[in-house]
């Protein structure tokens, strides 16, 4: 997750209410290396918040595609890291394995001695057998990479839980409250801080718990109602569901029961899930945010504004910045999704129910089913890649 553009009236920034300011530039974006960031831009949201939708551009303004549609949502710029901080400032930042990847691929990154100084330390040498060695290199790089971009950015650092913890409460709990010491130790408050997790139930019982200390959660791999459901009943701060990856599991395969139900009526399969569960998440005042991803086209933008965050490629993002429109009158700019749309829902007693395993086990089709196991495996190989690398590197000059 890469973390905010700007910020509508209505929705909770990713940003302290201090700290919100900044902008994005598709120029900036041509100088980006793989790493993953976020930006913000001034919009029309206060004008917005007078009139509920998109306001008349004067004849002297220039209004971008861009601006209309981060009037509604907060537009999240899809991972990228920029080269230099200081002509383009981001407002907040992701820390991940692939992260980890790009940093160790470019020797001359401002984040390499990080990773330098994770592979130095003196706890993580101490340990016998290489995997719990290379794990605690791989905990302790995340740290001290994120720490660095916390001091770069005024936002949040959202920091990624290792993939093959995704069935383990108390291997996910630990694990953050390992990261929460570690920054720390680098004067990094809880409250600067989200932690990635897999939503699996293991790891929407550890939001939960995390939740209760006060510990802000990002649940991650959605593709069902009953997972976003389950999330929100938990009390996470953030659940991304993946619009564009449900949308391809439909287009080639048949059996899913929420998904058959949706093209039935006519619908896109991502999109009415994203529907679903904001309808679901306002009608019983859950606090959580919800974060579409996997967006594929502006046309996806447009259907979603309203929603909290959507995370979009920079492709999509430029072929935004570079619109420009009249308000009044292109894409009848005006929110898809409002808290009013909760009243319009009927939900069956099955999806009012109390979550647990057994139940959400059972209502998860087999597009979640599917669509969870390759997420997964995809970050468990990213982390050991990382760990191959660090083998292949360790130990470091000095040690």
């Amino acid at each position: 997750m890469a973390l905010s553009i700007s910020t509508p009236p209505t929705s909770s920034s990713l940003l302290p209410a201090s700290l919100q300011v900044g902008r994005w530039s598709s120029s900036a974006a041509m100088s980006a290396r793989p790493v993953a960031f976020s930006l913000r831009r001034p919009v029309l949201a206060a004008r917005v918040a007078a009139g509920g939708n998109a306001p008349s551009s004067s004849v002297d303004e220039v209004v971008t595609e861009l601006d209309a549609v981060a009037s509604f949502s907060e537009i999240v710029p899809d991972t990228v890291v920029f080269d230099d901080f200081e002509k383009f400032a981001p407002t907040a930042a992701t820390v991940s394995s692939s992260l980890l990847l790009g940093i160790a691929g470019l020797p001359d990154t401002k984040f390499k001695s990080a990773i330098d100084t994770a592979l130095a330390d003196g706890e993580c040498n101490t340990m016998e057998k290489p995997e719990d060695r290379m794990s605690c290199f791989l905990t302790k790089a995340l740290a001290n990479v994120g720490a660095e971009m916390a001091h770069l950015v005024p936002g949040r650092v959202s920091t990624e839980i290792d993939a093959r913890l995704a069935y383990d409460t108390q291997g996910i709990i630990q694990r953050v409250h390992e990261l929460l010491k570690l920054y720390s130790d680098h004067d990094v408050l809880s409250e600067r801080l989200l932690f990635k997790i897999p939503a699996t139930w293991q790891g929407i019982e550890a939001s939960r718990l995390l939740e209760s200390e006060g510990i802000q959660t990002h649940l991650t791999f959605v593709y069902s109602f009953a997972q976003a459901a389950a999330a929100a009943q938990a009390g996470a701060s953030v659940v991304q569901i993946f619009v564009g990856r449900v949308r391809d599991w439909a287009r080639t395969h048949s059996g899913d029961p929420e998904i058959d139900e949706a093209l039935k009526k006519g619908e896109d399969a991502g999109l009415a899930l994203v529907k679903k569960v904001y309808a679901y998440i306002h009608k019983n005042g859950y606090k959580t945010k919800l974060m579409a991803a996997a967006i594929r086209n502006k046309q996806d933008v447009f259907s979603l504004l309203g929603i909290d965050y959507i995370i979009a490629p920079l492709k999509i993002l430029q072929s935004l910045e570079e619109s420009v429109t009249d308000t009044d009158v292109k894409y009848g700019y005006v929110p898809r999704l409002t808290p009013a749309l909760g009243k319009t829902y009927n939900f069956t007693e099955e999806e009012l129910v109390k979550w647990d395993q057994l139940s959400l086990a059972a209502a998860m089709g087999p597009a979640a089913e599917e669509l969870l196991a390759s997420g997964l495996e995809g970050y468990v190989n990213q982390a050991r890649r990382v760990e191959e690398l660090f083998g292949k590197i360790w130990p470091p000059p000095n040690v």
